[in-house]
């Protein structure tokens, strides 16, 4: 069933859309989206209550949209010409799960634009293809990410470290991994950008590793420190941020390595597959 362009939760999430939100500022968007009808109309203390979050949060919440306050929020929201009418839980979900599935979407499209022109992409693998072993680096948000293109990575690669925990053992292991011969990292540098992950981008640099990023924007802190910077948008309409397009960009940037040495990768898959086979690891 088609999205309804004019209905009270679609005209909200298109305003909440425009801005980045923490998660707790995305509770409270998605509850005045939840009761689009009575939004105008309700108190920061009622919009607290509703989202359960401190009344503060709200304040916070209108200030991160670009209003003075909760006030001046609620008159915005009075001008959009929300109907009176509440929608059903079936309508406000459909208008929240279709638009974070069309977010997505217009991620991927653009990330396909990028991609017409594979210049950046196969430079970045360049950095990347001969080092060993391949630093892979990616902290909070980056984990899942890092650690997919580190499982795959490993079946065409001899040597893959995935550094996905910060704290004070992240500098050790980005010191081993120089003296063990890496000269490249790659990073995926995602919202909210940990301060930790800048600090060991500076330190891969001070150690003299490449540095390509993976990240939602070209300007985020973690670019100072990279030699090569690929972009992927991340979605934001749920409480937490989607990272299809990342994940994709990773597995286009592992293909982009696995071509610059085509008959490597291809004995590694063979030697992978044979030993798969000998083990009975897979049931199909």
């Amino acid at each position: 069933m088609p999205d309804a362009p004019d209905s009270p939760s679609s005209r909200l999430l298109a305003l909440f859309d425009q801005h980045r939100l923490t998660p707790t500022q995305r509770r409270i968007a998605h509850s005045l989206v939840r009761h689009a009808a009575e939004a105008p109309y309700l108190s920061s203390v009622e919009v607290a209550q509703l989202a359960d979050v401190s009344q503060p949060s709200v304040t916070r919440f209108a200030v991160a949209l670009g209003f003075d306050g909760y006030p001046a929020l609620r008159a915005r929201l009075r001008t959009l010409g929300l109907p009176t009418r509440a929608e059903t839980d079936a309508e406000v979900h459909r208008n929240e799960y279709v638009g974070a599935v069309h977010a997505e979407i217009g991620n991927l499209a653009r990330l396909a634009e990028q991609l017409a022109d594979p210049g950046p992409v196969t430079r970045a693998a360049a950095l990347l293809a001969d080092s060993r072993p391949l630093v892979v680096l990616g902290l909070r948000t980056g984990m899942a990410p890092a650690r997919g293109f580190g499982y795959f990575a490993a079946k065409v690669l001899p040597d893959v470290r995935v550094i996905d925990e910060g704290g004070s053992l992240l500098g050790d292991r980005l010191d081993q991994a120089r003296a063990a011969g890496a000269t490249a990292l790659l990073c995926f540098a995602l919202p909210r950008h940990p301060r930790e992950l800048t600090d060991a981008l500076r330190t891969a640099k001070e150690l003299g590793l490449r540095v390509v990023t993976i990240a939602d924007g070209p300007f985020v802190p973690a670019a100072a420190f990279s030699d090569a910077v690929l972009v992927a948008g991340v979605g934001s309409q749920l409480v937490f941020d989607s990272c299809g397009a990342p994940l994709l960009l990773g597995q286009v940037l592992l293909q982009a390595i696995c071509d610059i040495t085509p008959a490597d990768t291809q004995t590694r898959l063979e030697d992978f597959d044979h030993q798969a086979a000998t083990r009975g690891l897979f049931e199909d």
